[in-house]
C-alpha cells in the first residue's frame, strides 16, 4: 500500500474493516462488490503510472496517484470482506 495513509492509519482501517470476518449481509456484500473506479479514473491512473515510471510526476500528481492507491487498497479490503461474506452465506462471488 502507498503511504498516502500512514502505517498507523492503514492498520486502523485494516482492523475496522476486518476483511477476514466475512460478516456482511449478502445485500451489503453485493453492493460493495459493485464499487469501482470510473473509466475516467482508470485513464487518469494509467497516465499517472506512466509518468511515475518515467520519473516525470510533479508533487500534485504524486499526491493524486497516492490517493488512487489508497482508495484502491481500501476497495480491496472491502471487496475481500464482501467475497468472503457471500461465500459464507452460500452465495456466489
Amino acid at each position: 500500500m502507498s503511504l498516502a495513509a500512514s502505517e498507523p492509519e492503514a492498520a486502523i482501517w485494516q482492523r475496522t474493516i476486518d476483511p477476514d470476518s466475512g460478516n456482511l449481509s449478502p445485500e451489503a456484500a453485493r453492493a460493495f462488490l459493485k464499487l469501482a473506479f470510473t473509466e475516467e479514473d482508470h485513464r487518469a491512473m494509467d497516465e499517472l503510472a506512466r509518468k511515475a515510471q518515467s520519473g516525470a510526476l510533479n508533487t500534485e500528481e504524486s499526491r493524486l496517484l497516492d490517493g488512487y492507491r489508497h482508495v484502491a487498497w481500501l476497495l480491496g479490503l472491502l471487496k475481500s470482506k464482501a467475497r468472503l461474506s457471500l461465500q459464507r452465506a452460500g452465495g456466489t462471488t
